[in-house]
């Protein structure tokens, strides 16, 4: 399966992961219970994933990475000086999961929803949808091929 996972660059951009190696950066701090569940229970190693640029003056997809290290407890929700911290994890008892990706490749230019959207191929793909704010979702074979023709036209 191949995924679109959301992120603000200040926090986790395509740089940061293309700096963190091979074995990827942990992509923690998903604190939806939808998201959560996609990491956990469908995320597979070496599905591919679209970084999506969000809050930021370029927002749009910016790159390709890979699972490289499947679910695991989330750090941050043991971490009191993390944003995501939540008090009632314990090592024994811990509802947030991480998982590492790793670089592929930054794109040439950051497609934006608006290049998305003047494709009618990808009118179902979830980033697209109104009031979708998951930042993990799950992504086409078709809607990734598609994305990955417009970095290289």
């Amino acid at each position: 399966m191949n995924w679109i996972f959301k992120t603000e660059p200040s926090e986790c951009s395509i740089d940061d992961i293309a700096n963190a190696g091979p074995a990827g950066v942990v992509w923690e701090g998903v604190r939806n219970y939808q998201a959560r569940n996609f990491l956990r229970d469908d995320v597979k190693l070496d599905d591919l994933v679209l970084i999506h640029h969000s809050s930021c003056a370029e927002v749009g997809l910016v790159g390709l990475g890979k699972v490289v290290k499947l679910a695991y407890a989330d750090p941050s929700q043991f971490d009191p000086a993390s944003p995501y911290y939540f008090a009632k994890s314990s090592p024994e008892n811990w509802p947030w999961v991480a998982v590492n990706v790793a670089f592929v490749e930054k794109f040439h230019k950051v497609i934006s929803m608006a290049e998305l959207r003047q494709h009618p191929q990808l009118a179902e793909m979830l980033l697209l949808k109104k009031g979708n704010r998951l930042s993990v979702m799950p992504l086409t074979k078709i809607e990734l091929e598609l994305v990955l023709f417009l970095n290289n036209a």
